[in-house]
């Protein structure tokens, strides 16, 4: 098989957005040519093809999730051939053996009419713009893409294809209690808000603050690394301190763990506030700074006021820390019987939302009740009206949208607006400093530097 870096190249690392729209479209080359996958004529019995592209942890999850979606699992693509197998076993033993393939636009090729992409972050933004320019409706880990630059990029083109269905992957946008929540809290139920406290816990697949090694190490056979390195900053391999799972250490691959979390933390604030950008971003980090993602992490993002809303303050946590003492509010640690490890906090002057960072709110409690109540059930807000649709499930929502049933509610439109806010904790991270930002021009104001944290470089060679 042709490798990638053999069939992509460029003598222009720098990618402006005019210039990922251009590279994408020709990406997806003889694909692109009458949309097949959307042209093409489907029996009233006739199954959707999926494709999976990246077949790892969060792959082989979407996998066994998709089972219950009503699809045909017709293709897979990995740059590590030994998840085939794994993959393989996921399925039911009678269903027929997808073809396989490591360059993933080959599989672009196939007879697939959808695709899910579970890569590392860096590859995200390449391989959905091809999909997209390929005819393919397309299903997107969080965070949507790797850079800010990228994020808008992707939004854009996937405007350009209406017809196509798009979905991020961040699962408790499905959630009946952030839909609720986001009924509630637009009603004005909490009042005005002006804070919110969202925390992860420490990562369970990489080790935050660590440097570079020396060296390298022998690949393993079947997997290939310059395939898996792809357009970001070449590392020789070493064993499991990238591939698997624990590149989100790494900048040149992943944003760590508000990578990891932050479409999910922030994605019920985010939503039922109305947030636009943070105007500024401002990194805390008491053990300081290395090569990579680093040891508990506080970011303070700011957001201006919105019509008739106040301005807003997030603070995110990671890496064990929690907010300081008499934030979380005492209902919650007696009801729980201590701070929890996650938790989405939403304070209003007339009440509060709390809940686990993915569906972001499981609780309310108003100013006048002395404990919590279940969001879904609480007898105060009954009268609020169900104005959102709910759903069977974040992946069904997709597939449904596929075959034409309504729009999906985590589009890449709404995701990449999302993927935008948590990038730019990365990049103040990054410049180790407060950045004082313009989300439209997508520009440090106070830090020109930060533009090469802003834009995507890919490595000569291996432009898309």
């Amino acid at each position: 098989m042709t490798g990638l870096k053999k069939r992509i190249s460029t003598s222009n690392n720098k990618l402006s957005r005019r210039r990922f729209l251009q590279l994408a479209a020709l990406t997806a080359g003889s694909a692109t040519l009458g949309f097949p996958s959307l042209l093409r004529a489907r029996g009233v019995n006739q199954k959707l093809n999926v494709g999976f592209i990246g077949l790892g942890g969060m792959g082989s999850g979407r996998l066994r999730e998709i089972l219950n979606c009503g699809v045909n699992v017709s293709a897979f693509s990995d740059v590590d051939e030994k998840q085939f197998v794994a993959a393989r076993e996921i399925l039911p033993a009678n269903a027929p053996a997808p073809k396989t393939f490591v360059d993933f636009r080959d599989l672009l090729q196939s007879d697939v009419d959808a695709v899910v992409i579970a890569t590392p972050d860096h590859w995200h933004a390449p391989i959905a713009s091809s999909a997209l320019n390929a005819g393919k409706h397309v299903f997107g880990e969080k965070p949507l893409t790797h850079t800010i630059s990228e994020a808008r990029a992707l939004r854009e083109l996937a405007g350009k294809f209406p017809r196509l269905a798009t979905q991020m992957g961040n699962q408790g946008s499905a959630s009946p209690n952030m839909r609720r929540a986001i009924e509630l809290i637009q009603a004005g139920v909490l009042g005005q808000v002006r804070e919110v406290h969202v925390w992860v816990p420490p990562s369970g697949s990489f080790k935050p603050g660590q440097s570079f090694p020396s060296g390298k190490d022998p690949v393993p056979d079947g997997l290939h690394w310059e395939h898996w390195v792809g357009p970001s900053p070449f590392h020789p391999y070493k064993k499991n301190l990238y591939h698997p799972r624990a590149w989100r250490a790494w900048y040149d691959f992943g944003g760590g763990s508000i990578g990891d979390w932050g479409c999910h933390g922030l994605n019920l604030p985010v939503r039922a506030l109305k947030l636009d950008y943070p105007t500024a971003i401002t990194p805390d980090v008491p053990g300081g700074y290395t090569d990579g993602y680093p040891k508990n992490v506080r970011l303070r993002f700011d957001f201006a006021a919105r019509q008739d809303l106040p301005p807003v303050t997030i603070w995110w946590y990671d890496g064990g820390r929690l907010p300081a003492a008499g934030i979380v509010p005492k209902s919650v640690i007696d009801h729980l019987g201590e701070i929890p490890a996650e938790g989405v906090l939403i304070l209003g002057e007339k009440g509060f939302t709390f809940g686990a960072a993915h569906p972001g709110a499981n609780y309310i409690q108003l100013a006048d009740e002395k404990k919590l109540s279940g969001i879904l059930n609480h007898a105060a807000t009954k009268h609020v009206p169900v104005t959102l649709p709910r759903t069977s499930g974040h992946l069904q929502e997709w597939v449904t949208a596929c075959t034409g049933g309504p729009a999906t509610f985590s589009s890449f439109e709404v995701g990449g607006q999302l993927t935008e806010i948590i990038l730019t904790g990365v990049v103040a991270l990054r410049m180790r400093q407060r950045l004082d930002w313009n989300g439209a021009t997508m520009q440090a104001l106070n830090a020109p530097a930060a533009e090469k944290f802003i834009q995507a470089n890919y490595r000569t060679g291996w432009q898309t």
